[in-house]
C-alpha cells in the first residue's frame, strides 16, 4: 500500500517508516498537520496514519478537513489518550480505526490489513496490478508478466520489479532502491544494487531495456 505517516515524534516517524517499507509499502512521512493534508490529497495515497497531537493543528482537525473536502482515504488514528471520548471526537471527525500509543507494530500491521480489506471493492483491489507497457505486476498473485508471459522473479528481484512500477519514469538513486528492496536488517551496500538491476534486465528480455541507467543517479523504469 501506499502510505502516509503523519507524526512529529522524529524518532516514532523514522520507526514507523522503516518498519512499513520493510513490509513492502510505500511511506511518505509528514511532521506537521498542514504538511499532512497536502499530502494526502494526492493521488495513490491509500492510508493516512495520523498522530492526534500534531504541533500546528490537530490531527482530528486533519480528519475533518479531509473529510470536507471529500477525501476517502482510509484513516488510522494514533494517540497517547486512551479515553472514550478522544476515540469518539477521532472518528466522528471521520477516523476508520484509532490506536493507542504505545503499541506493537504487529498490532498495527493487522489494522491496516484489516483497512485494505474493507477499501477492497470486490475479490481483488484494482491497485493490486501495476503496469507500464508490456511489464505487470499482481500484487495478489505475486506474479510478474511481459506480455502476457509469466517470468520467474526471485523475492528480491520481484521487490526492486514493484520499486520501479511504482514510480514510474522517476530517477531512483541506489540508497532509495535499498530502502524500498531491501529489508533494513539486509548487511548489503549499493553494489548489490547494480547486480540484481543485471539481472531483472536479462529475465525481462527485451523489455529490459525499459530499465534505464540514470549516469550519476541510479535508474530509471521508462514509461515512453
Amino acid at each position: 500500500m501506499h502510505i502516509l505517516v503523519v507524526e512529529d515524534d522524529p524518532r516514532l516517524g523514522r520507526v514507523l517508516k522503516r518498519l512499513l517499507e520493510e513490509d513492502r509499502h510505500v511511506v511518505d512521512l509528514a511532521t506537521d498537520g498542514e504538511t499532512g493534508l497536502d499530502l494526502a490529497e494526492s493521488d495513490g495515497i491509500e492510508v493516512v496514519i495520523l498522530d492526534v497531537g500534531l504541533p500546528d493543528i490537530s490531527g482530528i482537525e486533519v480528519a475533518r478537513r479531509l473529510r470536507t473536502r471529500g477525501v476517502e482515504t482510509s484513516i488510522l488514528m494514533l494517540t497517547a489518550r486512551d479515553t472514550v471520548r478522544d476515540r469518539v471526537a477521532g472518528l466522528d471527525a471521520g477516523a476508520d480505526d484509532y490506536l493507542v500509543k504505545p503499541f506493537a507494530y504487529e498490532e498495527l500491521a493487522a489494522r491496516l490489513r484489516a483497512l485494505g480489506r474493507r477499501a477492497e471493492p470486490g475479490p481483488r483491489r484494482p491497485e493490486s496490478r501495476l503496469e507500464v507497457g508490456p511489464i505487470a505486476l499482481d500484487e495478489a498473485d505475486r506474479r510478474v508478466t511481459v506480455g502476457g508471459t509469466t517470468v520467474d522473479l526471485s523475492p528480491r528481484e520481484f521487490a526492486l520489479m514493484e520499486c520501479f512500477l511504482r514510480h514510474p519514469g522517476q530517477a531512483l538513486t541506489r540508497d532509495q532502491l535499498l530502502d524500498q528492496a531491501w529489508p533494513y536488517s539486509a548487511a548489503v551496500t549499493p553494489n548489490a544494487v547494480d547486480a540484481y538491476v543485471h539481472y531483472l534486465r536479462t529475465k525481462l528480455g527485451d523489455a529490459g531495456s525499459r530499465v534505464e541507467t540514470v549516469r550519476g543517479v541510479g535508474y530509471r523504469l521508462s514509461d515512453a
